[in-house]
């Protein structure tokens, strides 16, 4: 596929102006390789106002705050329809104004691309059910004039945003909402070498998963914390109680840690072996991509769709190269098998004894997609599966993750 047709592609998916500041820095370097490319996705300002090697103890005193209560700045990339990295970390913002902090979300959007209008985002966001409604003020991060004074907490859920939040000239204590490790998003260079040096500014870590957590704790001395994966089981639902010959595949070019290729090379061979079996693929719109087999192209679905087109499915195919995603859990939740790459990273967050997790080899795959669906027991295996989940609320990561945050801020690290 062309340079200009995957531009298009994600603007039909993502919208004008989200899509600009994704896909600025490949077409730039695309288009122009024999120029340097400045930075694209950080403002180099902040990098180099950041020296990480001499350490800050930003979180060295303890702090009270008003009855208990903290003003908390939250600096993140701007979201788009479909990523879940911002629903998740939006659904943890909403459990800080829940428990009666007072929040702003500063998003960090470099200006050398089209200026991120906040007012649209926020319609955007209030159009999706994935995004909570937040009751606190959202901005636009501006490095000439940095954060408003007065916050008692600073938090970045990118390793971009760690850099301005470092610079706030405050006595805020910071925290790094980490969800993945965001180095591996890179070939080593400079983006991958600037990710990194983001564990190494002094925040306190609060990891999505053990294995990340862990990661962060003993490759790079953080001082970490961790909370649970969880699914939100109102949303996602054990309907379809009858046999199934379907299969659900997450697809999303645009994100080289989903591997979306090499799950295509898995659902061709299942194809050739069993042309009965409906392949959904969700995640993106995959009509501008060469698709080689019959497949049902339900594109960047709403979250509000998704429970639906998981109960028609017996199996789904989550690949995860970094950090897990939420998604087995979700479909399991629906009654579907999940499938996934076997590594530390993917059992290291949640080695259920229900997830199917296999070699990445496109044949083995396919064959273990094929068993599930064929499994004579099938309709009661999808129903313990669900079953398994019914605890697995977000109630107890809310808590896990305001209890973190309460203790950080209230003693010495």
């Amino acid at each position: 596929m062309t340079a200009v047709g995957k531009a298009f592609s994600l603007l039909k998916t993502e919208g004008i102006r989200s899509t600009a500041w994704r896909s600025a820095k490949y077409l730039s370097n695309r288009f122009s390789p024999f120029v340097v490319a400045p930075l694209s996705t950080v403002y180099t300002d902040d990098v180099i106002a950041v020296d990480w090697t001499k350490p800050r103890a930003f979180n060295a005193v303890p702090m009270e705050g008003r009855d208990g209560k903290y003003r908390i700045a939250w600096v993140i990339s701007p979201p788009s329809r479909t990523s879940g990295g911002h629903q998740n970390a939006f659904r943890f913002m909403s459990f800080l104004e829940e428990a009666g902090h007072e929040l702003t979300v500063y998003l960090y959007s470099p200006g050398k691309y089209p200026v991120v209008n906040v007012d649209e985002i926020r319609a955007m966001m209030h159009g999706m059910t994935g995004y909570p409604d937040l009751v606190g003020d959202m901005r636009l991060y501006d490095p000439a004039e940095g954060f408003a004074p007065g916050f008692d907490a600073i938090f970045a859920s990118d390793w971009e945003a760690t850099y301005a939040a470092y610079r706030y000239e405050g006595e805020a204590k910071r925290f790094y909402f980490a969800q993945d490790f965001e180095p591996y998003f890179f070939a080593e260079g400079s983006d991958y070498v600037l990710a990194e040096n983001s564990y190494r500014l002094g925040f306190h870590g609060i990891a999505a998963g053990q294995w990340l957590g862990e990661k962060l704790r003993t490759e790079y001395g953080m001082s970490c914390d961790a909370y649970d994966f969880a699914v939100d089981t109102s949303r996602y639902t054990y309907s379809n109680t009858g046999r199934r010959n379907e299969v659900v595949f997450y697809a999303r070019p645009p994100t080289p840690r989903r591997a979306t290729e090499f799950g295509l090379l898995a659902l061709q061979e299942l194809n050739r072996l069993r042309p009965d079996i409906t392949i959904n693929l969700i995640g993106w719109d995959m009509s501008g991509y060469d698709v080689p087999f019959p497949h049902v192209n339900h594109g960047a679905v709403d979250i509000a769709r998704l429970d639906a087109i998981y109960n028609r499915s017996a199996a789904g195919l989550v690949l995860s190269l970094t950090n897990m995603s939420l998604l087995p859990m979700e479909i399991m939740a629906s009654g579907v098998v999940p499938v996934v790459n076997d590594a530390p990273n993917t059992r290291g967050v949640f080695d259920s004894p229900h997830i199917e997790y296999v070699p990445m080899s496109p044949k083995a795959i396919a064959e273990r997609l094929i068993a599930i669906v064929d499994r004579p027991d099938a309709v009661e295996h999808g129903a313990m599966i669900a079953h398994s989940v019914d605890s697995a609320g977000w109630s107890d990561p809310a808590e896990t993750f305001i209890a973190v945050f309460e203790k950080a801020m209230r003693t010495a690290l």
